[in-house]
């Protein structure tokens, strides 16, 4: 799904027009950036959590001519899913083993 059809499919659910979902829509995701890019951890809850994570300085290879270099330390973003998102994907409930 893009942003153009989740934008399509919520104005068509809440009856707003596409510019005001669209809007808020791009609201939402700078809100999102403006927390982690402060550090802070976006828990939507049972969706999922943004963080961000540290990444330690490590030695690499140049593919083309197999030269070492160092790729320096930075932050990322990660996505942890929820326990509802997690459900959603696998079909429902999750399948426990039977004992036999």
């Amino acid at each position: 799904m893009t942003k153009a059809e989740l934008v399509d499919s919520l104005a068509a659910e809440t009856e707003l027009s596409k510019r005001v979902v669209g809007e808020l829509v791009d609201l939402f995701l700078d809100e999102i950036k403006e927390a982690l890019a402060k550090g802070d951890k976006v828990a939507l809850i049972p969706f999922g959590s943004f963080v961000v994570r540290d990444r330690k300085k490590r030695e690499g290879r140049n593919p083309k001519t197999g030269a070492k270099l160092m790729i320096p330390a930075r932050r990322v973003p990660a996505f942890t899913a929820g326990k509802g998102l997690k459900e959603a994907v696998a079909g429902g409930k999750k399948k426990r083993a039977t004992k036999r």
